[in-house]
C-alpha cells in the first residue's frame, strides 16, 4: 500500500498539541484541532448568554490555543495566514471527521487509560490506512493499543515531537511490535522531507531516547551539585557552550523545561527501573521542596535562578534563598578557550586537576556509560543515541562523539581505576583494538555497530560540505570563500569568512565562480553550512577605512560588490542563491538578483544598514524596488508610489523576517522563489532547482530601464520620516538617514515616472553611502555594533 499525507487531525490542542498544528499548516497541510468539551462556562460565555451546547462554547478549548499561537514567543507560525489551515472543533461533535485525514495525532494528557478510550473511540471512526500516532513523551506505545483493531494496531506508532516543534529538530520515531516496516519507513522518509526533522527511529522503553540520556545527565549534574558543593550558578558557566552544549546549560534548561515537567519525566523512569538505575531516577528533595513551593522556572517567574531588575540571581540549595549569581574560574577555562576546536576544548576540561575538571569528568563518566549500556536497548545504534542528543537537547556532539573526543582508552582507563564497570558493548570494542566508535569508510562516515565499522545511513537529500571538500576537493579558494563541483554540472560557491561577512575575498571569489561557472557548468549555487548564510558586509573594513578617511578605497569597494552582484543578476547560466538563518544587508543583496532564491524555512531576512548608520550599497535599495514591481501581477496597473513606499519602510524600519514565509510577504523572495523545510537538504533542493532551470533553456534578463517616483515621490517619502521626527520616534540622524535613503529610492529629483538606468540608480545609492560613511554619528553606531553587537540609537 502507498501512504500519503495531505491531510492531518491534532488530538488536543495544549501547548504542544497547537504546536505540532502550526508546524502542519506551516507546510501547508490542512489540519483539525480538536479537544474536549468544556464542562462550565467562563464569565464572558455567561455574560453572552451562551449554553455548554453552544459551538463556541463547546469548541473553545481547540478556539482559544489558536489564537494563543498568534502570541506565542519564539512564534509556533511562519506566517499569520497559516492559521487559516487549522480548523478547530471538540471530540465529541466532530470524531467522524477523523475518516477524512490521512494522519491522526494523539496529544492528550499523558495517562495511559485516557488515551486507550481515546483510541478506543478512533478506531470506530478512522477509515482503513490512516496512519494514527501519539506523541507520548514516555508512555508505552506497546500498552496504548491493546485491544485496538488489526489495522489500527499495524499503523500505529509513536512520533514523539519536541517541543517547540517549529524549531527544534528531533522526531522519535516509536513503532510498536505489530506496526507495518512500510509505515515506519514511510513516516521516517516523510518527516525528514515534508516536516523538515531530523528523525531517530526508538524502541518502546520509558522516555524512549534523548529524554533517558538526557533527564539521566541533567540528574547526575544535580546530584553532583549538591554532594560537592559547587553552586547554581558554578555548574551553568561551565556545562554550556563551554562544552558544545545548549546556551541553557543545566539549570536554566530547567527553568526553561519547567520543574515540575521534569518530576514527571524522571517519575516515569524511575517508576519502570529497578536498582541502581531507578536511584539516579529518584528526584533530589531540592526539586520536590522547589515545585511544592511553586517555584517551577520560567513559566513561574523563578526557579533555580530569578531576576531581580537587570540582575539575575541563583537559588542556594541549602537556605532555598537566592544569591548573586557565582562563576567557575579556574586555569583550565582559560585554557580550553585557546585551545582550536570543540574535540580539544573538551579533552583539556575532562582531565583538568581542578573543580572543572572534577565536576566535568564525574558528570561525564557515568553518563557516557550509561549511553553505552542503552545501546541496542533505547535505540539499535550509537547513531541514533547521538543524534537524539544533538537534535533534541542541543548538544553539539552526542555521547559517542564526545567519547571519542576525550579517548575511549584513556578514559576506560580512568573509570576503572575508579572501580566503574564498563559494559561488555565497550569491552569488546576496545578487545577488538578498535578507538574511537567513528571513523571513516572511503571519505564516508561510518560507525561501530557492536561489531564492525559500517557507513551511516545518510537521506539523498543530505550534503555534507565539510565532509564532501574533504571528498572531493575544491575548485578554487581564498580567504573568505571556496567553489565547489557539486556534480551533475552545478558549482558551488560557499562563504566561509568570520560570520560570512563580505569583504573584497569573496567578491574576488564571486566574480571567479560566475567565469568558471559560465565556461564550464550548467549553473551556480551560493549557500554554505555555516551558523548563519551571512551578516553582512564587514563592517571592521567598513569603519576602519572611514575612520583613516580613505574614501578612495571604500568607493573602489562599493563599485566592485555593485558590479558583482550585476554579475550574479546578469549571468548567462542560472545562480540560485540559498540562504538560511541570519541573511542581512549584504547577504540579502547577495540573493537579491539571484535567477532563484532557495531559502530555508528558517531565514531572517533583511536590509538592516539603517541600524549601523547607512543605507544598502551594494545594490540592495534598486533590487529590492525591482523585486516588488516583479511581485505585481501581469496586467495589473503598477502604482509606482505605493512599492516607492513600502522598500522605504521595509529598509528603514530594517525590518527582518521571521521565517522564509515572511520574507516572502516582505517581497524579498517572490511567488516562484522556493522554501526548504528540512535545513539539511537546503544545498539539495537549490542544486536541484539549478539543474531545473538549466533544462528548461534558461536565459539571462535583459538590463532594462527603471521607472521611479522622481521628485514628488521624494516629497512623499519624506513627510512620514519628518513626522516621526517631529513625534520623537526618531533622532536627527535618523531623519538624515532617511532622506538619503528616500533620495535614493526615489531616483533623485527627476519627474514621477521618469525611466532612469540602473547604473543611474547604483551610483545614487554609492554616493550616499559613502556620506553617511563619513558622518561622525554613523561611524559610532558601527562601532557600537562592531563592540555591543545591537544598534546604537544617537
Amino acid at each position: 500500500m502507498s501512504y500519503k499525507i495531505q491531510t492531518a487531525a491534532v488530538l488536543g490542542s495544549g501547548v504542544m498539541g497547537s504546536g505540532i498544528a502550526a508546524h502542519l499548516a506551516n507546510i501547508g497541510i490542512p489540519t483539525l484541532l480538536l479537544d474536549i468539551v468544556p464542562k462550565e462556562l467562563t464569565k464572558e460565555e455567561e455574560a453572552k448568554g451562551l449554553t455548554l451546547e453552544h459551538p463556541v462554547v463547546r469548541n473553545r478549548f481547540a478556539s482559544n490555543a489558536i489564537q494563543k499561537l498568534l502570541k506565542q514567543k519564539p512564534a509556533p507560525l511562519t506566517a499569520k495566514k497559516n492559521l487559516s489551515l487549522i480548523t478547530v472543533g471538540n471530540l465529541e461533535d466532530d470524531l467522524e471527521k477523523l475518516k477524512d485525514v490521512d494522519w491522526i495525532i494523539e496529544v492528550v494528557v499523558e495517562n495511559l487509560d485516557v488515551k486507550k478510550s481515546l483510541f478506543e473511540r478512533v478506531d470506530a471512526v478512522r477509515k482503513p490506512g490512516t496512519i494514527i500516532s501519539s506523541n507520548t513523551s514516555g508512555i508505552s506505545v506497546n500498552a496504548m493499543v491493546e485491544g485496538r483493531s488489526e489495522d489500527f494496531q499495524k499503523h500505529f506508532l509513536g512520533t514523539h515531537f519536541f517541543n517547540p516543534p517549529r524549531y527544534l529538530k528531533l522526531l522519535e520515531v516509536i513503532p510498536t511490535e505489530y506496526t507495518l516496516p512500510e509505515v515506519v519507513h514511510f513516516m521516517k522518509t516523510f518527516a525528514e522531507d515534508v516536516l523538515g526533522k531530523g528523525v531517530v527511529v526508538g524502541k518502546d522503553t520509558p522516555n524512549f531516547v534523548a529524554n533517558r540520556i538526557g533527564t539521566y545527565g541533567l540528574l547526575i549534574t544535580l546530584r553532583e551539585m549538591l554532594d560537592r558543593g559547587y553552586s547554581v550558578g558554578e555548574v551553568d558557566s561551565v556545562t554550556g557552550t563551554l562544552i558544545g552544549r545548549a546556551k541553557s546549560a543545566t539549570f536554566r534548561t530547567l527553568d526553561v523545561v519547567g520543574l515540575d515537567t521534569f518530576l514527571h519525566v524522571a517519575k516515569t523512569v524511575y517508576d519502570q527501573t529497578t536498582g541502581e538505575e531507578q536511584k539516579v531516577f529518584e528526584v533530589p528533595e531540592l526539586l520536590k521542596k522547589m515545585v511544592d513551593n511553586g517555584w517551577l522556572g520560567a513559566k513561574s517567574g523563578q526557579g533555580f535562578f530569578v531576576k531581580k531588575g537587570k540582575e539575575i540571581f541563583e537559588i542556594e540549595p541549602s537556605t532555598l534563598e537566592y544569591v548573586p549569581m557565582k562563576k567557575l574560574q579556574t586555569p583550565s577555562i582559560e585554557m580550553a578557550k585557546q585551545t582550536k576546536g570543540l574535540p580539544n576544548k573538551v579533552k583539556t576540561l575532562v582531565y583538568a586537576n581542578d573543580r572543572v575538571g572534577e565536576l566535568l569528568w564525574n558528570i561525564f563518566a557515568p553518563t557516557l556509560l550509561y549511553s553505552a549500556e542503552l545501546t541496542g536497548i533505547i535505540a539499535e545504534t550509537i547513531v541514533e543515541i547521538d543524534n537524539a542528543m544533538k537534535w533534541g537537547f542541543g548538544w553539539t556532539q552526542g555521547p559517542f562523539e564526545m567519547w571519542d573526543s576525550i579517548g575511549v582508552k584513556q578514559s576506560v582507563e580512568k573509570m576503572e581505576s575508579e572501580g566503574r564497570e564498563i559494559p561488555s558493548f565497550v569491552k569488546e570494542f576496545l578487545a577488538k583494538g578498535y578507538e574511537s566508535f567513528y571513523t571513516e569508510i572511503d571519505g564516508d562516515l561510518a560507525y561501530y555497530n557492536g561489531n564492525e565499522y559500517v557507513k551511516v545511513p545518510v537521506n539523498d537529500k543530505v550534503i555534507d560540505l565539510k565532509r564532501y571538500k574533504k571528498k572531493h576537493g575544491v575548485i578554487k579558494s581564498n580567504s573568505g570563500a571556496s567553489l565547489i563541483d557539486l556534480g551533475d554540472g552545478v558549482a558551488l560557491l560557499e562563504f566561509h569568512s568570520k560570520s560570512n561577512a563580505i569583504g573584497l575575498d569573496i567578491i574576488q571569489m564571486i566574480n571567479f565562480a560566475i567565469d568558471e561557472v559560465e565556461a564550464n557548468y550548467k549553473g551556480l549555487v551560493i549557500g554554505n553550512q555555516g551558523k548563519n548564510f551571512c551578516v553582512g558586509a564587514n563592517l571592521g573594513m567598513i569603519l576602519m577605512e572611514a575612520q583613516d578617511d580613505n574614501i578612495f578605497e571604500l568607493d573602489f569597494t562599493i563599485r566592485a560588490f555593485q558590479k558583482a552582484m550585476r554579475r550574479i543578476k546578469y549571468s548567462k547560466k542560472p545562480i540560485v542563491a540559498a540562504p538560511f538563518g541570519m541573511t542581512l544587508g549584504g547577504g540579502s543583496e547577495v540573493c537579491l538578483p539571484a535567477a532563484h532564491i532557495q531559502a530555508s524555512s528558517e531565514t531572517y531576512m533583511g536590509l538592516v544598514e539603517v541600524g549601523v548608520g547607512l543605507i544598502p550599497g551594494g545594490g540592495g535599495n534598486l533590487a529590492l524596488y525591482e523585486k516588488f514591481i516583479k511581485g505585481i501581477p501581469n496586467g495589473v496597473e503598477i502604482d509606482y508610489q505605493v512599492i516607492a513606499n513600502k522598500v522605504f519602510e521595509t529598509i528603514a524600519l530594517a525590518k527582518v523576517s521571521t521565517s522564509g514565509e515572511e520574507a516572502r510577504e516582505n517581497n524579498f523572495l517572490n511567488f516562484a522563489d522556493g522554501i526548504s523545510v528540512n535545513p539539511d537538504h537546503l544545498i539539495y533542493d537549490a542544486k536541484q532547482t539549478v539543474l531545473a532551470l538549466s533544462e528548461a533553456g534558461y536565459t539571462a534578463p535583459i538590463p532594462k530601464k527603471v521607472k521611479v517616483v522622481g521628485a514628488p515621490g521624494y516629497a512623499t517619502l519624506l513627510l512620514g520620516a519628518q513626522g516621526m521626527y517631529q513625534s520623537g520616534f526618531i533622532s536627527e540622524h535618523d531623519l538624515k538617514i532617511a532622506k538619503k535613503l528616500a533620495y535614493v529610492i526615489a531616483g533623485g529629483l527627476v519627474p514621477y515616472g521618469t525611466e532612469v538606468t540602473e547604473d543611474y540608480l547604483l551610483n545614487l545609492e554609492r554616493e550616499a553611502f559613502l556620506q553617511l560613511v563619513a558622518e561622525p554619528k554613523s561611524q559610532e553606531r558601527m562601532q557600537h555594533m562592531l563592540i555591543k553587537g545591537k544598534p546604537l540609537r544617537n
